[in-house]
């Protein structure tokens, strides 16, 4: 099933190693794993706090490797924002960023949990996500 959601991703950090305000080593399966999201049917939107030349440097470094942004730094390719009627959170199902709780977890991972919808618990001052924690095994019948 292709999904019409949209992802809101950062650069600085998470498509690339952090370098701002020049452009860093690539990360690891970033533009592999955004052209299969992208491929998948996600729209993604580029969410940057990048600006004029850097911003058009980050765009033209996407272009060069394959990926085309649904929009950049707006909800929508061709919004205008108006600071007297809109809010500046962006209208996105998912933000991925490497400032993210509990840091960023690598493309493969980001996936997995687009992919298998995996949902996160804090406890005892952690972020766990539910796939990867300790369940108990219940006790019945059959197990």
């Amino acid at each position: 099933m292709k999904s019409n959601k949209k992802l809101a991703i950062d650069f600085d950090g998470t498509i690339v190693d952090d370098a701002y305000p020049g452009i860093g080593k690539t990360k690891t399966f970033a533009f592999e794993t955004l052209k299969k999201l992208q491929g998948e049917g996600y729209r993604l939107i580029l969410w940057t706090y990048r600006h004029g030349k850097s911003l058009e440097d980050a765009v033209e470094f996407c272009r060069k490797n394959g990926l085309e942004f649904y929009a950049v730094n707006s909800s929508f390719e061709g919004e205008v924002f108006d600071h007297e009627t809109q809010s500046r959170k962006l209208d996105a199902d998912l933000f991925i960023d490497d400032r993210n709780l509990g840091g960023f977890p690598g493309w493969g991972e980001i996936y997995q949990i687009i992919n298998e919808k995996i949902e996160f618990q804090v406890a005892g001052g952690e972020v766990f996500a539910y796939s990867k924690m300790k369940k108990e095994k219940k006790k019945g019948l059959f197990w």
